[in-house]
């Protein structure tokens, strides 16, 4: 017999499972909706930490008959004590299923991905943050599915979550994917296959285990609470996960991470020069030349080696530039996670500082390069840009912060800031575009359309996100020629 233990995320207890938890035990499995230590009926408070509630599902664990497999299924926070639990007694644990939830690893803290976690820890009282009311549940999640009895009910059996589970880092003495996994992924909430799929062919190496043929995936078309708005669904994956479906994600035929695949142009090796984290590529030319900064996309984790400026698409692109008689400069910005926007922009302005001083650099005649989760990073230059700034390019870019993106901060909003005083912008547009990040490039022509901006779109209708790197073809290429084309002839008027 299966025996699934559900752990829910923040301010919420085993009660949020009722409909699931009946279900499952009508489809003759056993089911347990964990109460952890400070949430509905388990008492507890400041002094709870998330090795209390590992424990409350270890507890839970070794309730569980010998002879029955053990699915443990984490909501949110929720995957932090399942995979401490399952570190605890790897023997007992048949299947993780992380249903909407990140993928944290040895030493990451629950308040690394939570919105705001400033704000959240300055909102504690006494060693609890208080449980959400009304739309303040918007900030962790999704409501799409609930109806007004289910927000009514997460307002009235809401608890304060105690700070230390979020804060106390998860400790692990094994991989967590040394087993069976099933991601289970809440597509009104912004997370989809598609977007793993993405991750997988063009992110770091981090996320290749995804594509491991133990990994399955499900897609629920609801909101963060499906245990609330569509149980009848969820429970039916939960089944289909624990009989190992799901759908399985291909490996590369080359097994090289997609960021180091290589630039589809064959372009010229030219004088490279680091400063700090700015690498200029400089042309074979006298006087001052115009410069584009090329600015990498992300969040890239920190450890990610090489870094963006040393793999083969972005030397490419600023060789490139070189190549056309302009100064093509990188940059290793600390884009780490979705809270580091504000950092990451500081380090772009910096770069751009830098280039501008450099007297080989025309610092009238300046041009800033956007790729993908780097487009919001272009919302600072497109509300009353700079005299200096001749063009604003963009390729595959996110340009408003996907749903599962709340912690982004506020102004980086490209879709609502580009008007009539934007510098000219230059957009490289996919057709096979993961459609989270489509949606917010077709916001952003709409609103330059009515706001009467000058844009120029490059469209690849047979490519996809970062497809540099994984579709080098001879559409490919010719887009790439004619967006740095469009760029240097706006850098040379």
């Amino acid at each position: 017999m299966t025996a699934f233990v559900l752990v829910s995320g923040p301010f919420t207890g085993g009660w949020v499972w009722q409909e699931v938890v009946e279900r499952l035990r009508a489809a003759g499995c056993a089911a347990y909706g964990a109460s952890l230590a400070g949430t509905e009926g388990s008492g507890g408070g400041r002094e709870v930490d998330l090795e209390a509630h590992i424990g409350d599902v270890v507890r839970v664990i070794d309730r569980i008959g010998a002879d029955e497999e053990v699915v443990l299924v984490g909501h949110d926070y929720g995957i932090h004590p399942v995979l401490g639990a399952a570190d605890r007694r790897p023997e007992r644990v048949a299947r993780v299923v992380y249903l909407d939830a990140g993928m944290p690893g040895d030493g990451d803290a629950a308040l690394a991905a939570v919105p705001d976690a400033a704000a959240v820890v300055a909102s504690a009282v006494d060693g609890l943050v208080p449980a959400p009311r009304g739309e303040g549940w918007l900030r962790w999640g999704s409501t799409a599915g609930l109806g007004e009895a289910e927000l009514a009910r997460l307002d009235r059996l809401a608890v304060p979550q105690p700070l230390r589970t979020l804060t106390q880092p998860l400790r692990l003495t094994g991989d967590p994917y040394a087993r069976p996994t099933t991601g289970v992924l809440c597509t009104a909430n912004g997370s989809g296959i598609a977007m793993v799929e993405l991750l997988v062919a063009t992110g770091p190496a981090r996320y290749g285990v995804l594509a491991d043929p133990r990994v399955g995936f499900f897609e629920l078309d609801t909101g963060h609470w499906p245990m609330l708005s569509a149980p009848g669904p969820l429970a039916d994956v939960l089944l289909r996960a624990a009989a190992d479906e799901g759908y399985r994600l291909s490996v590369a035929e080359s097994g090289r991470p997609g960021h180091l695949g290589e630039f589809p142009l064959d372009v010229p090796e030219r004088p490279r020069e680091r400063r700090g984290r700015v690498d200029l590529h400089l042309p074979e030319a006298s006087g001052p030349r115009p410069a584009v900064l090329f600015v990498h996309g992300g969040p890239v984790p920190e450890e990610q080696r090489p870094t963006p400026r040393d793999t083969p698409v972005f030397t490419g692109y600023g060789r490139y530039a070189a190549s056309l008689g302009v100064v093509g400069a990188t940059v290793d910005h600390r884009l780490h996670g979705l809270t580091d926007f504000p950092r990451a922009a500081a380090d772009v302005a910096g770069a751009v500082e830098l280039l501008r001083a450099d007297p080989r650099v025309d610092g009238e005649r300046i041009a800033l390069w956007f790729f993908s989760g780097g487009g919001l990073l272009s919302a600072d230059w497109l509300a009353g840009p700079p005299s200096w700034l001749r063009c604003v390019a963009m390729t595959y870019p996110v340009l408003a912060p996907p749903p599962d993106w709340r912690a982004v901060d506020a102004r980086f909003r490209p879709a609502r800031l580009v008007g009539a005083a934007s510098p000219p912008v230059v957009l490289t547009r996919v057709g096979r575009e993961n459609a989270v990040f489509a949606a917010t490039v077709e916001e952003f022509v709409t609103a330059a359309g009515k706001a009467g901006a000058e844009l120029e779109i490059v469209d690849v209708p047979d490519a996809g996100h970062g497809f540099e790197m994984l579709d080098p073809t001879d559409g490919t290429r010719a887009a790439v020629a004619r967006a740095m084309r469009s760029v240097v002839a706006r850098l040379e008027a």
